[in-house]
């Protein structure tokens, strides 16, 4: 019997790709088992439950966990340390483009998936709050500074446009979506470090 770590990893593999595309509840543990190679006994001693797998997977590779802040930080330089975190974030992002089908599809149906997306959202505002309160050079109050790290979550997590068109208009989507990024880094910056609490 297999009893590795390899094989919990291909069972949560395996997992990941059925929720993507059935959905968790059309998927039976025997398909999890079967796509992953192992007993389907294995897959039990692993994860007792098909929801401890749902659990384990929207736990373990979620993210924003895996980003150290700290070395993305520019003093002085907000602007250029946003866009260093939102590079982070969308590598982190690109390796669990199907776990967030999976989160996006189960929270309603599921407490325990909406409480780890709750968890991962709090996870992102705050390491946006320190990377921008680590590069602004001007003290920035709490509610300012929290308001300004929603609106960049809410920029960095919505996915761009992808068709060419939107109620049969085109939308106007740029060819170079760094320069957007920029953009509204600077806007969202700029806001910060010239209002008033």
């Amino acid at each position: 019997m297999d009893t590795t770590v390899e094989a919990r990893t291909r069972i949560l593999d395996a997992a990941e790709t059925l929720f993507a595309e059935r959905g968790f509840d059309a998927t039976a543990t025997s398909a999890i088992a079967t796509a992953a190679a192992v007993p389907k006994g294995l897959l039990f001693y692993y994860f007792p439950s098909k929801k401890d797998i749902l659990a384990a997977l929207v736990g373990e590779r979620l993210g924003p966990g895996k980003i150290d802040p700290d070395p993305l930080i520019e003093p002085g330089e907000p602007v250029r340390s946003l866009l260093n975190l939102s590079q982070k974030l969308f590598l982190v992002q690109a390796d669990s483009d199907v776990i967030r089908v999976i989160v996006w599809r189960e929270q309603h149906s599921h407490p325990e998936v909406k409480a780890k997306l709750a968890a991962h959202r709090r996870a992102l505002y705050a390491t946006i709050e320190k990377v921008l309160a680590g590069s602004l050079h001007i003290p920035v109050g709490s509610k300012r500074l929290r308001a300004a790290a929603l609106a960049w979550g809410a920029i960095v997590t919505t996915p761009p446009l992808t068709d060419e068109s939107v109620d049969g208009e085109p939308h106007g989507q740029v060819d170079d979506p760094l320069e957007d990024l920029t953009t509204l880094a600077e806007l969202l910056c700029a806001g910060l470090q010239h209002g008033s609490d």
